[in-house]
């Protein structure tokens, strides 16, 4: 696997303590494949709360199993609410496990799925390269899908990018960020607050995850896309580098229709006037990053 070190050779201890939040709805098909890849870790967390978000089927078995199981799993219930929803009410769940955490002298915090397996070396290696540049202030592995012919797709996105399914916040840009922003988009919104205030958000483009629940799958194909055109006008995409990101879109597969989506998404906003993110200096630094990248200029796009 990518992420397991070279054999044969020396690696100092890991010093750092982590801990993990994994909000989760109905994922009993996958919820074990997550605990057993966590378990198998060669650098434990030292504490994993699994949030239990109102599921409808056995989930919430299968946390309590493994909280008898292991010490430093455990779990909290919430209310079913009645449906699946992303966006705010992930990051809502994850507050709640992230507030019940016992451990609080960690240097890093992951958000985790529940759809996710990866190798036993997959915490100790992301936390070597954390270690070893203090600059970076959120990372985190790539995410592979498995498609029916038995291919392994990369879910492709900028290096800056890291994907929400697993975030490894280092503690002091937690602290300065002041948490999450509880909406859609907020995995967008995290990492350009932490470049705005100094720090790198950086995907481990070497660590490998398998996620058994592609991105957007529960929306279907055209409301996946359109769902991504929603957020980038609630984040504050840039009009003009919205535009550039729907023109590149024609190129992949399906041929226009995906662009069309995502300008569908993007101008709902302003026809249902969506709230946006309430925090100007926000929108303005991702809009001048965005111009800079249209423009050949550095940016975080790079």
């Amino acid at each position: 696997m990518k992420s397991k070190p070279n054999e044969g050779v020396t690696c100092s201890p890991i010093s750092s303590r982590y801990v993990l939040v994994t909000p989760v709805r109905d994922e009993e098909r996958y919820l074990p494949l997550t605990i057993d890849s966590v378990v198998k870790q060669t650098v434990r967390p030292v504490e994993w709360i699994i949030v239990n978000d109102g599921s409808r089927d056995s989930t919430p078995k299968i946390i309590d199993a493994a909280t008898r199981s292991y010490s430093w799993i455990r779990a909290v219930h919430r209310q079913d609410r009645g449906y699946r929803q992303s966006g705010g009410a992930i990051i809502a769940a994850f507050f709640d496990g992230f507030n019940s955490l016992q451990a609080r002298n960690w240097d890093f915090m992951c958000k985790l799925d529940g759809d996710l397996s990866f190798d036993p070396h997959f915490f100790e290696s992301a936390l070597r390269k954390l270690e070893a540049d203090p600059k970076i202030g959120i990372g985190g592995g790539v995410l592979y899908s498995s498609r029916e012919d038995g291919r392994r797709v990369l879910e492709s996105h900028p290096s800056f990018h890291v994907r929400g399914a697993v975030k490894i916040y280092r503690r002091a840009c937690w602290d300065a960020m002041d948490g999450l922003w509880v909406g859609p988009g907020w995995d967008t919104v995290d990492e350009v607050k932490a470049n705005m205030l100094g720090w790198k958000s950086q995907s481990f483009f070497d660590l490998h995850m398998t996620h058994h629940r592609p991105t957007g799958a529960t929306c279907g194909r055209w409301g996946g896309v359109v769902k991504d055109g929603r957020i980038d006008y609630v984040v504050g995409y840039h009009p003009l580098f919205m535009l550039a990101k729907c023109a590149r879109r024609l190129k992949s597969r399906p041929y226009v229709v995906a662009s069309a989506a995502m300008l569908c998404g993007f101008l709902s906003g302003y026809f249902k006037r969506l709230p946006r993110v309430n925090d100007s200096k926000l929108i303005g630094y991702l809009r001048q990053q965005q111009i800079n990248r249209l423009l050949g200029r550095e940016s975080i796009w790079k």
